[in-house]
């Protein structure tokens, strides 16, 4: 079984190779993407300042999400490491340790839902509107969060395993359980009483909660390389020590774009709450464009890695070639649409006049951007295969903090308009310094091989 995997990565046409590899992938991330986009779709019909809300509670959103996701990776990475080794026990206790590790990570996040909500969104806003019904949605959405970190941690325990279809299985239902209960709770149809921003929120945790319910059952009652049990459990530091060496640089790298949107809500706070609403709108909107290269890279990453481990120079270099090529495409698509219809996709939020105003020069501004991001995503994708991940945290770095808050502060002194060209300036700046940094790679690592 080894082999046969080992010739498909060495001898399978590039581009066969890499779509069908990728596209399990860019569906679950397509997926993962709805999440975005359901509660603000909705939400928006209410009225701007419930959209605001969503817009000021996403980084926070985001932020527990990225601790779900970077944990999970660290627990998959022991536990696939584990198993390579023979260790089944040892592989089941970090799996255990994940189930554990996702209550300790939600405590946090059900504090700050039930102590922080007003000081963190009167910190953006004077709005009362915009304060109270922010802090009703973010408050549910932290405090009954648990559902979506176990969730998580099961997923990418069954994803260590080999198994990918039954974590995607999850995010579908989790997904299709909000898109149902979201114009029900919102609304108030079929005789249940209209919650407002308070039934997005609450239609979002059933939806993980469901996921997780999934992921529970399949655990426990399906056959597999290893066994969650907190019978006789004993919580080992050495174990988290080695879950988190590789879980926290993940945290890391998914939080930066936490930081990155919650700056810039301050920034646009200070000029226009209408603002904030827009740049909520992109992020919802630029996941389904981002997300399927997101997807792409992971099916990219291991031919990378089984290529550059074989020393076959001319297959790595292919494999770069063509998931350019492809991430090019992706990003030319969204690009189009960003530039033709803007005003389409804003009013998939219900855009107001003044939304409209603002929000389709800073649509079409922003999606210069794409595809130089295109490029650095699949740049830092092979420093990762590589083994130089520190490369690909630079351009993280680079791409969402380093230059492009900065560029937002000093063009938003000069107007509004402005500021959204901070976008496509970082990118500028972030690509040249990725193409830097690939010169420098192929000349230590990529010209010697065979």
């Amino acid at each position: 079984m080894e082999q046969i995997k080992e010739n498909k990565m060495g001898h399978t046409p590039i581009f066969r190779l890499i779509i069908s590899m990728s596209l399990p992938s860019m569906f679950s991330m397509l997926i993962q993407s709805l999440y975005n986009i359901i509660d603000s779709m909705f939400v928006a019909q209410i009225c701007e300042d419930a959209l605001t809300a969503l817009s000021l509670a996403f980084p926070v959103q985001l932020l527990m999400i990225s601790v779900a996701v970077g944990t999970g990776v660290g627990v998959n990475s022991l536990i696939s490491r584990r198993l390579g080794e023979g260790r089944h026990d040892e592989a089941s206790n970090a799996a255990s340790h994940g189930l554990v590790l996702s209550f300790i990570s939600w405590l946090p996040f059900a504090l700050i839902g039930l102590f922080f909500t007003k000081p963190f969104f009167e910190a953006f806003s004077t709005n009362l509107a915009v304060v109270e019904m922010g802090c009703e949605y973010l408050s549910i959405v932290t405090v009954f969060s648990l559902g979506v970190f176990i969730q998580i941690s099961f997923e990418k325990t069954l994803q260590a395993t080999g198994n990918m279809i039954y974590p995607m299985i999850s995010q579908l239902i989790g997904a299709i359980t909000n898109i149902i209960l979201d114009p029900i709770m919102i609304f108030g149809l079929f005789g249940f009483p209209e919650l407002g921003v308070g039934g997005a929120a609450i239609a979002t945790v059933i939806g993980q909660i469901f996921g997780m319910l999934f992921c529970v059952l399949i655990i426990y009652k399906k056959n597999h390389d290893v066994h969650i049990t907190l019978k006789r459990f004993r919580f080992r530091g050495k174990i988290v020590k080695e879950i988190y060496q590789v879980g926290l640089p993940s945290i890391i790298m998914q939080s930066i774009a936490s930081v990155l949107i919650g700056i810039l809500n301050a920034i646009l706070g200070t000029l226009s709450e209408t603002a904030i609403a827009v740049l909520g709108a992109y992020y919802k909107l630029q996941s389904f464009i981002f997300m399927p290269v997101f997807g792409l890279t992971q099916g990219v990453m291991p031919v990378m890695g089984y290529n550059f481990g074989a020393k076959n120079k001319k297959r790595l270099i292919d494999t770069l070639k063509v998931g350019l090529l492809v991430a090019v495409a992706i990003m030319a698509f969204g690009t189009s649409i960003f530039m033709f219809v803007p005003d389409k996709l804003l009013m998939i939020f219900n855009a107001s006049e003044e939304m409209l105003l603002i929000g389709m020069p800073a649509l079409r501004i922003i999606s210069l951007c794409f595809i130089p991001a295109a490029v650095g995503i699949m740049f830092s994708t092979l420093f990762q295969a590589l083994g130089a991940g520190i490369y690909s945290l630079i351009i993280s770095v680079m791409r969402q903090l380093i230059f492009i808050l900065p560029a937002a502060y000093l063009l938003s002194k000069i107007g509004l308009n402005f500021v959204w060209y901070s976008f496509p300036i970082a990118e500028v700046f972030s690509f040249i310094a990725s193409i830097l940094l690939f010169r420098r790679v192929y000349r230590n690592s990529i010209k010697i091989l065979g």
